[in-house]
């Protein structure tokens, strides 16, 4: 009988030592360790909560003045592209980086100065506005919000395109069956 307890508390003993070794290796391949010294430089720019957010310009900052911020262009028929040219100044100290220019929908397409602009110049934003199924009878107001990332404090600053995209009554409207 003692041999047969022998035998259990040798085998137990060798399954506790599989299972710590097989904890240490396995079939797949490990990541390699980090030693807990190793330094992991992240960027400031990148948000990960943010998902496909541009990165924000490092560096010093400086401010921005839209001559305005708004443009309402009235009342446009369906189909037209409308465009506006909104002029801004370098109101600081240092060179102005827009990192990027996005607009609320696919449908309004900012153009933004890729080079630095200068303290005290000027310079613009060019935004297009396709009002391709935007509008209705009798008129259908539209808004849509431009969000201007740069080195300024805030980093967003917005301009907005707005006004009112009529549509042509159809046949079908006009005469019902």
């Amino acid at each position: 009988m003692n041999k047969i307890g022998l035998f259990i508390a040798a085998t137990m003993l060798m399954m506790a030592a599989c299972k710590s070794d097989s904890a240490t290796t396995s079939a797949e391949p490990t990541a390699p360790s980090v030693p807990a010294t190793t330094k992991t430089e992240v960027s400031p720019i990148a948000d990960p909560t943010k998902g496909n957010e541009p990165a924000v310009p490092v560096g010093p900052i400086t401010s921005i003045e839209f001559a305005k911020t708004e443009y309402d262009f009235g009342t446009v028929m369906e189909g037209e592209k409308v465009v506006h040219v909104y002029k801004f100044t370098n109101t600081g100290d240092e060179p102005l980086i827009i990192s990027n220019a996005k607009a609320t929908c696919g449908c309004t397409v900012p153009s933004w100065p890729k080079e630095p602009v200068a303290p005290g110049e000027s310079s613009e934003i060019k935004v297009q506005f396709d009002t391709k199924n935007k509008g209705k009878v009798g008129g259908q107001l539209q808004s849509k919000r431009v969000t201007i990332t740069a080195n300024t404090d805030p980093v967003n600053t917005y301009v907005t395109i707005k006004g009112k995209v009529d549509k042509e009554e159809s046949a079908e409207t006009k005469n019902p069956s």
